[in-house]
């Protein structure tokens, strides 16, 4: 049976698209979720079909009828994972590069999700059929810190701490060359790339976006960074980094061929031979969903990272 959601346009709303403003009135869907909906004759404006790029005006009433997911035949899988914390409501893992956290066309199996099933008693259908449990994601070859919901009460909560930033992220980053400023923030709007699908860009008119970094080392040619995401945009740092010209290391979409401008020949070989972008999220503080007490978290960095940053400090 469809759920029926229902949104009157606030004033600071007016005048934007209609794809754009219903992702942010949701919070919880994604533009191409919403724009998915809007094809399936899902959404109405004022009792008329919407359009992705209409404009909505402060006022108006916008009704969404959703499906329910069709569930994938989700199977469990006895996939190792590396549990850092767990209780009844939720589980922290440290995740490894590579793994991909939930079925899709080109990854039917070998997912976290797949794991979680093996892992956990019961997950399923928590936060949705098709990503039980999943609060938050990192990309296929970020490492790092990840919170799982084990019920509807902390995926609940959780979803909400997330939507209104009340969680700290912390990430590890190599990037090419080193900033100007030894801390300082990026803040550029980031959307969809207009030709290339894959990969994200800083768009005129896409979502604000704002990333605080620091640099923790100096070396020749390069830096490692701490970058504190305060909006949670796909790809974001890793978008924000190259915007300002200093793409991380090993990155496919957004770095190049930069490893050619270093003038150590090993330098050289480590960063061109990165299998992955230096990207490791390595601290997540939250206020537990149900306890109500703080939760703290922190990752070393993986050895690849670890060994990348001690052939640029040679």
């Amino acid at each position: 049976m469809n759920r029926t959601h229902r949104f009157t346009v606030p004033a600071e709303q007016s005048g934007t698209r209609l794809d754009r403003c219903l992702a942010d009135l949701h919070g919880k869907w994604s533009r191409s979720r919403v724009r998915r909906l809007i094809d399936d004759q899902q959404v109405r404006v004022n009792n008329r079909p919407g359009k992705p790029a209409m404009t909505v005006e402060a006022g108006d009433v916008i009704e969404v009828s959703e499906p329910p997911p069709a569930p994938l035949d989700l199977a469990a899988e006895d996939i190792p994972l590396d549990v850092i914390y767990e209780d009844d409501e939720l589980l922290v893992i440290n995740k490894p590069a590579g793994l991909v956290i939930h079925p899709a066309a080109g990854n039917p199996s070998g997912t976290l999700v797949n794991a979680l099933l093996a892992h956990c008693d019961d997950l399923s259908g928590i936060g949705g059929a098709e990503r039980p449990g999943i609060v938050h994601r990192l990309d296929k070859d970020t490492s790092g810190l990840l919170v799982v919901a084990k019920t509807e009460s902390a995926h609940h909560g959780l979803s909400l701490a997330f939507k209104r930033r009340n969680v700290d992220k912390r990430y590890l980053a190599v990037c090419y060359g080193v900033p100007a400023e030894m801390d300082g923030f990026v803040e550029a709007p980031i959307d969809r790339h207009p030709s290339e699908r894959q990969r994200m860009g800083v768009v005129v008119g896409g979502r604000q976006a704002r990333t605080l970094y620091e640099v923790q080392k100096s070396m020749a040619g390069a830096a490692v960074l701490l970058c504190k995401p305060v909006t949670g945009r796909t790809h974001q740092i890793r978008v924000h980094m190259a915007h300002m010209g200093h793409a991380l290391v090993g990155d496919p979409l957004y770095a190049g061929r930069q490893w050619r401008n270093l003038a150590d020949p090993r330098h050289v070989v480590a960063c061109r031979d990165f299998p992955r972008q230096a990207l490791h999220a390595a601290r997540l503080g939250f206020t537990h969903p149900v306890r109500n007490v703080p939760m703290d978290f922190e990752s070393e960095p993986p050895e690849d990272i670890r060994k990348l940053i001690e052939v640029l400090e040679s």
